[in-house]
């Protein structure tokens, strides 16, 4: 379960395919890649256990980054292209990293870095020339492709996006295994899923990101073919499972809104009857929109639960969902508990904060606290999630207990006016925070990106606010809804709902996050 066991049986078998160059890159080539550039890291003089960080768009060279990496026993930490030159830099030195390639397309970001980072990190530019970086491809092409004496697996270290705060970095033991030994999940999902030689992937994500990541490299064990969009786009999606016979897929929730967005006549123009298996995970999904790619994509779609860490795994298919609305699933990895302020656990149905036990293993790097504060004094370990289980013990998500919102005393979780807000035909986008009141401390305020921005005013607020009132408590609606041209989101899906709160609590000196 390696590409170099693929590259030996079907070394011409596209190993992936990025969707808008149509670039293949083949099972023998992706091996040779891997093993040139694990040689150019050992001549660095990075060693096992070393950290290498990836700062790149989708492209080409970014799983021959990742399987060197991994086929010399590193840490690799993929980083978000879409971050400040400060914010890289931060993670560059706190995970000690000791080299950095960034995409050509980042050149202004490189400018910027390089006074940030300093000059004990090896700095590579890829798929072009940056002043003051070595070029990447020429570098590599001097070195042989041979195995390491010393191959033994690495993995990922990757860092939390910073949605609540500054970037944790999840670090796990390495396993000391031979390469073509699998992380402890992965058979666990390739038999969850199906995966197999003759899956193709679609991956429309930015590959920095966990999911994405760990699900594209873990097809390309199983000798499946991934096609990498460099940038999501609704229609095109639709029109890339046609093309390539697309059977498993991967999405989060703001994706299925896209797409379910589109014209009638538009989502019936492709043809989707290879796609097998429509993974989604990342952020709730709300029930409506779930509902409504159930009826169209039939009973294919899965979700799961789940965190970098590791720490547990819920999944659910399409007919149990249908049975257990609004459910992440059961586990089917580590063992769920929900609990109180006080640390005691809950009968079903009530809501509190989930805990996992029987997971593996993590730290956050660099942070003991933030390490300690996830753990019970019986090593049960939280994401800070808030939740509860029913009576057959199916797992439901409310909200993240970060945001939190705090008005007259009374907690209120902004995700179910989310999710409310969001299948609002007129509605593209929603987000829903507290935003200072001098009566209650914090009011309940709505953020949308309206589908046609023409539309937004006075008249569009208050039909979202009576919108909300008529399906959900009046406390957890908003109070007054604010228009923008767009949310401050990852590609990933992932909303910085802190930088959204920072523009309404400038100037305060209590702030609830």
């Amino acid at each position: 379960m390696h590409p170099c066991v693929h590259a030996v049986a079907r070394p011409d078998k596209p190993a992936f395919v990025m969707a808008a160059s149509g670039i293949v890159v083949t099972y023998a080539q992706l091996e040779e890649r891997s093993r040139r550039c694990a040689q150019l890291l050992r001549g660095l003089g990075i060693m096992t256990g070393d950290t290498v960080a990836i700062c790149m768009d989708n492209n080409p060279r970014y799983f021959e980054l990742c399987w060197a990496a991994q086929r010399a026993g590193l840490h690799y930490t993929c980083i978000s292209s879409r971050l400040t030159a400060a914010e890289v830099a931060w993670i560059v030195r706190d995970s000690g990293a000791r080299a950095l390639f960034l995409s050509v397309s980042q050149r202004a970001l490189a400018e910027e870095l390089a006074t940030l980072i300093g000059t004990d990190v090896e700095r590579f530019s890829v798929d072009g020339s940056i002043d003051g970086w070595r070029d990447y491809e020429s570098t590599c092409a001097r070195f042989p492709a041979e195995r390491l004496f010393d191959e033994t697996s690495g993995m990922d270290m990757l860092y939390s996006s910073g949605t609540t705060g500054r970037p944790k970095g999840v670090r796990m033991a390495l396993s000391g295994l031979p390469i073509e030994e699998p992380p402890p999940l992965t058979h666990l999902v390739g038999a969850l899923y199906g995966f197999a030689a003759d899956c193709v992937y679609l991956s429309p994500a930015p590959l920095y990101h966990a999911a994405p990541l760990r699900f594209s490299m873990t097809m390309q064990r199983y000798g499946g073919t991934v096609i990498v969009m460099e940038r999501f786009d609704p229609q095109w999606a639709l029109a890339l499972i046609e093309q390539y016979r697309v059977t498993h897929s991967q999405w989060v929730p703001t994706m299925f809104v896209r797409m379910l967005k589109l014209p009638e006549a538009t989502r019936r123009l492709y043809d989707l009857a290879s796609h097998r298996v429509a993974i989604h995970a990342a952020a709730p999904c709300p029930v409506e929109v779930k509902r409504a790619m159930i009826a169209w994509w039939g009973p294919i779609v899965n979700e799961y639960y789940a965190g970098s860490e590791g720490n547990g795994l819920c999944a659910i298919d399409s007919r149990d969902w249908l049975a257990h609305e609004g459910s992440v699933g059961r586990a089917v990895f580590g063992v769920p508990h929900i609990l109180d302020e006080q640390g005691r656990e809950l009968p079903p149905g009530q809501e509190g904060t989930i805990y996992f036990a029987d997971g593996i293993d993590f730290v956050y790097h660099n942070d003991p606290q933030k390490t300690a504060d996830s753990r019970t004094a019986l090593g049960w370990t939280t994401l800070g999630d808030v939740g509860y289980l029913d009576a057959d013990g199916y797992l439901y998500l409310t909200d993240r207990k970060a945001f939190m919102i705090i008005s007259g005393g009374v907690n209120i979780y902004p995700q179910e006016a989310e999710n409310v807000l969001i299948t609002h035909p007129r509605v593209l986008d929603a987000a829903v925070i507290g935003v200072p009141d001098a009566e209650f401390g914090e009011a309940v305020k709505a953020v949308v990106q309206p589908l046609d921005p023409r539309e937004a005013g006075p008249a569009l607020e208050q039909e979202l606010i009576a919108w909300c009132r008529e399906r959900i408590a009046h406390l957890k609606c908003p109070k007054s809804v604010d228009f923008v041209a767009e949310l401050p989101r990852e590609p990933t899906g992932k909303l910085f709902k802190r930088e959204l709160r920072e523009r309404y609590w400038q100037g305060h000196g209590n702030r609830i996050i």
